[in-house]
């Protein structure tokens, strides 16, 4: 998974700039295509100079970035029900609802056309919740899991449809994909 290039240095004048340009970017994408998206126009909205986000964050591909990083990091609660199907179809039903949240929608289209970055971005946190999900699963003793291959699995039809049809994915049909995935791993 890619890293983010962004400095971030914590609070003080540092802070409230990178909070009102994360607004700004929510806020414009809500409005606006993400074609439309421009340095200019987010530090316009933001109350900033352009050269503060040209010297931040240098282009608006890293901008999209350090807000999806943002915004996916550490957003869901890794659940802990005692077993694995549990975990998994109550953290796959909350991924399910909060990708089809209409903003955080913008944000994931806007941040994957902006280039390769862009969809670990969107994704990196939801691996490592995956993982934690897995090594829980291995610490009580069950199988040894792939992590990648749970998320192609998990999260590759649900961002598909999030992200490439009209009609995103809604929790109960993110509970069946683990249901067909559990099922799959029993089968020799």
């Amino acid at each position: 998974m890619a890293e983010s290039s962004t400095q971030v240095r914590p609070g003080g004048r540092s802070a409230k700039v990178r909070a009102a340009v994360h607004h700004a970017v929510a806020e414009l994408l809500a409005e606006e295509e993400a074609e439309t998206l421009t340095l200019p126009a987010v530090a316009a909205r933001a109350g900033v100079h352009p050269t503060t986000l040209y010297r931040r964050w240098g282009s608006t591909a890293q901008l999209l970035n350090d807000v999806a990083t943002s915004r996916f990091t550490d957003d869901l609660v890794v659940p802990d029900s005692g077993s694995l199907e549990g975990d998994l179809r109550r953290w796959l039903s909350d991924v399910a609802t909060d990708v089809a949240d209409p903003d955080t929608l913008a944000l994931m289209r806007a941040t994957i056309g902006s280039g390769p970055a862009g969809g670990c971005a969107c994704v990196e946190d939801r691996h490592r919740q995956l993982g934690a999900i897995i090594r829980r699963e291995q610490d009580r003793g069950g199988a040894a899991l792939d992590v990648e291959s749970a998320a192609d699995f998990l999260l590759g039809p649900l961002y598909y449809r999030a992200v490439f049809t009209a009609e995103p994915a809604s929790a109960d049909w993110a509970r069946t994909l683990v249901s067909t995935y559990l099922a799959t791993l029993r089968t020799p």
